[in-house]
């Protein structure tokens, strides 16, 4: 029964794993928000966006840009949880 189990549910577990890590990666993209965060700047400076719409976005910005980097530590580490 073990040995059925070890190999029919560890490989779905890995791909599911693999699945979760990757959508993470791509959900919360350090790179993507940087970009945002510089496009918010240059489009300030340009006088495209208005001083009050420059600083909420940019506290938007850097919000998300923190939670990404957390969850970032969190897959380097290995101690991802899926709460519900």
């Amino acid at each position: 029964m073990f040995v059925l189990d070890d190999l029919l549910l560890r490989p779905f577990v890995g791909i599911v794993d693999a699945l979760h890590t990757m959508a993470l990666d791509e959900l919360y993209d350090i790179e993507a928000l940087e970009d945002e965060r510089k496009e918010n700047q240059l489009l300030y400076e340009l006088g495209e966006r208005s001083e009050d719409e420059y600083r909420r976005r940019k506290e938007e910005l850097e919000a998300e840009l923190e939670i990404a980097r957390e969850v970032h530590d969190h897959l380097r580490s290995g101690k991802i949880e899926v709460k519900s």
